[in-house]
């Protein structure tokens, strides 16, 4: 079953989720604050997350927009939960990226039909997994990578970043918009980290690394 994060500060509301997800089978992952949310998605995605609006340390309206930004994270299917009810709260939610939207008080037979009802719609959605270029492939679901049918072991930021040349196969990337997908909006480093990281890419691709072109003054493009 997926692995769900459940971002909510109110430790009752935390367990009662916790109880209802676990009894149904899922494995689950409880933050009460998106700083602690964020360093757990740098090493794990999650197969949904029940996001909570208001927390201890920011607004999860911002979360989430930050979330939908980088590729990383874009496709989690997201849950917002929250005490506030009016429509335009909703709309807010749903227009940044939301899948779906509970009020609290809610039931547990509710909370755990959604979830199974938004698994099911993501998984009928989901595209092509598998991702290549040359003699590269990547397997997006099992994040596996190999070159020449040899795998290729990359740390997780190199796989965002291979992931994220191929879906955009063709276009040339900026530094800029490259940082604000693979490392998030809350990242504080120089623009040089991408090209450290490029290089290193280049390195363990072997000879299909140059299929990673640099472009003067502007970025990087996978192919052209």
């Amino acid at each position: 079953m997926p692995l769900i994060y459940i971002v909510e500060d109110d430790e009752n509301i935390r367990e009662i989720q916790r109880f209802a997800l676990k009894n149904s089978g899922f494995d689950v992952q409880e933050f009460s604050c998106g700083k602690s949310l964020r360093q757990a998605l740098e090493h794990k995605i999650p197969g949904l997350i029940l996001l909570d609006i208001m927390l201890p340390d920011g607004d999860g309206l911002e979360i989430l927009s930050a979330l939908r930004h980088n590729s990383a994270t874009s496709q989690i299917p997201i849950i917002m939960v929250t005490a506030k009810s009016t429509e335009l709260d909703k709309v807010k939610g749903l227009d940044l990226g939301a899948d779906d939207y509970m009020t609290k008080p809610f039931g547990i037979m509710e909370l755990i039909s959604r979830v199974k009802a938004l698994l099911r719609r993501t998984k009928s959605m989901e595209e092509v997994s598998v991702l290549t270029s040359g003699c590269i492939e990547v397997d997006t679901e099992k994040r596996i990578v190999t070159v020449k049918g040899e795998i290729c072991q990359l740390t997780f930021k190199e796989f965002e970043l291979l992931k994220m040349l191929l879906i955009n196969q063709g276009i040339v990337l900026s530094r800029d918009k490259i940082m604000d997908q693979v490392w998030g909006f809350d990242y504080e480093g120089e623009s040089r980290t991408v090209d450290m990281h490029i290089k290193t890419l280049r390195q363990k691709l072997g000879e299909e690394g140059s299929a990673i072109q640099t472009v003067r003054n502007v970025g990087y493009v996978m192919g052209r």
